[in-house]
């Protein structure tokens, strides 16, 4: 804190009951590629050679299926189900692919024919009206005995243990920022726009308890100079404070009742661009050549201290380098890419802000960790773990761009010395893998659905990757996990179950489905 005297805090700004038209919010940055998960393909027309080609898959893959006989599916609500009820053994029905809602009175029950030791799924469709192109969704974010996802319009929450809802906050103007994960005691506090216009500029910050579903107080941001306006917050929590980047000035408040901690105006010549948050407060900064204004920029990660916004050290990159996605905050590791579109390198720092190792791996990664070609959140990375020592990663076999989703096995890398310890084998083509967190000395790795297998769970040994099996979902569930794409899927483990949200949701519709969430565990 700053020692100043805080004042009345704001008061509380409790939403209206109806909510605005959905956007897709300009703070996160562009939503994962607009891809129909009613119908299993990118949204939008299609050419008839492409829609040939797509009848011709999708019978394929009906024939493939159809020795297990017919599968008969209803919208999805909560999965969880009786278990007395569920059918002994395997049943021998088709999987089915998890998109449509199916007919006649039977509901689709992702823990058909559940097996002892299986775990069970729960599953929760969305049910709130959206934009035609469908709603980025955010989250989750484990709070207690709930699990909340959220919309730019509303933030929904359910029980953990059985995804039944809980309550349900609509907001009076979208949302426009974000931090990746609330405080300690479940506060989150994210930016909202002035009026409901898409056009609107993002001038608020409101506070919401994601374990009760109360908004808190809420502020209006000030500006830091005559330039301070924007569409978009960049945002992170750390302690007690949420730093706010835009338009290359930045602030701090209190999370607890909104009081301003901090700002700048001066940014000498390095304008803060967004945060990274949680037991650290990083800023990323962008710092231009004074003495050539048309030349390229450097990249630039610093260390703040959360409650008075003071540097405690930076680390600029050579040039041409740009910083792509904060891997972990403690330790710090950073991932960034070369302008040449073909280079990428992992560092490490240590607690003073040296570099600890660099290196330039030899494997690939989505997107969505090396930061190239994904312009989402900067710790929107859902395939990292590390302890004091090791970095592990999903990863596969380089691809031509900087880019791919073919993530099938973790590799461990060293953070002292930047080299490889070990990589897992290979999983069979399809099945990402992608570690989740480190647990009582073993890495916590999810397992996509794929090659006739639903999703699953698997430790890993942290001196070779030797695989243990943590949790198996049901056979049938395979269909539902498999319409969560990784291409904008966002996980969570927390306290021995998988969380996983969809990256994009659409309006109901009769006899459509849009899965919104869904989990499996203990």
């Amino acid at each position: 804190m700053t020692g100043r005297t805080p004042g009345a805090p704001p008061a509380p700004d409790e939403p209206r009951p109806s909510a605005v038209p959905l956007q897709v919010p300009a703070g996160f940055g562009p939503p994962p590629a607009p891809f129909d998960q009613r119908r299993g393909g990118p949204a939008g027309r299609r050419s008839p050679g492409r829609r040939r080609a797509a009848v011709i898959a999708g019978l394929t893959a009906a024939l493939l299926v159809a020795g297990a006989g017919v599968y008969l599916a209803a919208r999805g609500g909560a999965g969880g189900g009786d278990p007395a009820a569920a059918p002994s053994g395997t049943p021998s029905v088709d999987q089915g692919d998890g998109k449509g809602p199916g007919v006649g009175p039977h509901l689709y029950d992702p823990n058909a024919g559940i097996r002892p030791g299986e775990a069970r799924v729960w599953l929760s469709d969305n049910q709130s009206e959206v934009a035609g192109g469908g709603a980025s969704q955010y989250g989750p974010w484990r709070v207690g005995d709930v699990v909340v996802r959220a919309t730019a319009a509303e933030f929904v929450a359910h029980a953990a243990a059985d995804g039944k809802e809980r309550w349900k906050l609509p907001l009076r103007t979208p949302v426009c920022g974000l931090p990746h994960a609330p405080s300690a005691d479940g506060k989150l506090v994210v930016g909202v726009k002035e009026s409901g216009s898409q056009s609107s500029h993002c001038t608020d910050l409101q506070q919401i308890d994601l374990t009760t579903g109360k908004a808190g107080w809420k502020v209006r941001v000030p500006a830091e100079n005559d330039q301070d306006s924007a569409l978009a917050f960049e945002m992170a929590i750390a302690g007690d404070t949420v730093a706010v980047a835009r338009t290359a000035v930045m602030s701090g408040f209190s999370v607890t009742d909104g009081r301003k901690l901090f700002g700048t105006s001066k940014t000498n010549g390095c304008t803060p661009a967004a945060f990274a948050g949680g037991a650290r407060l990083v800023a990323l900064r962008y710092c231009f050549d004074r003495g050539d204004a048309l030349a390229g920029g450097r990249s630039m990660v610093e260390e703040l201290d959360p409650a008075t916004g003071a540097s405690r050290w930076n680390h600029t990159y050579e040039k041409d380098w740009t910083v792509g996605r904060v891997l972990s905050v403690d330790p710090l590791v950073v991932t960034a890419h070369h302008k040449d579109k073909k280079t990428w390198n992992v560092t490490a720092f240590a607690a003073d802000g040296r570099v600890r190792s660099q290196n330039t791996p030899g494997f690939g990664v989505s997107g969505r960790c090396n930061g190239f070609g994904n312009s989402t959140g900067h710790q929107e990375c859902y395939a990292a773990a590390a302890d004091a020592d090791t970095l592990y990663l999903g990863a596969g076999k380089p691809a031509k761009t900087l880019d791919t989703e073919d993530t099938n096995q973790v590799v461990a890398v060293d953070l002292n010395t930047g080299k490889e310890k070990w990589r897992t084998a290979e999983q069979p083509k399809g099945r990402t893998m992608w570690p989740l967190a480190v647990e009582e000395g073993r890495v916590v790795a999810y397992v996509s659905p794929g090659s006739g297998q639903a999703a699953s769970v698997v430790s890993l040994a942290v001196a070779d990757g030797s695989a243990q099996p943590v949790l198996q979902s049901p056979a049938v569930a395979r269909g539902a996990e498999g319409v969560f794409y990784a291409h904008g899927i966002r996980l969570a483990w927390s306290g021995g179950r998988v969380f996983m949200v969809n990256g994009r949701v659409y309006s109901p519709e009769p006899r459509k489905t849009s899965r919104a969430i869904l989990s499996f565990g203990k």
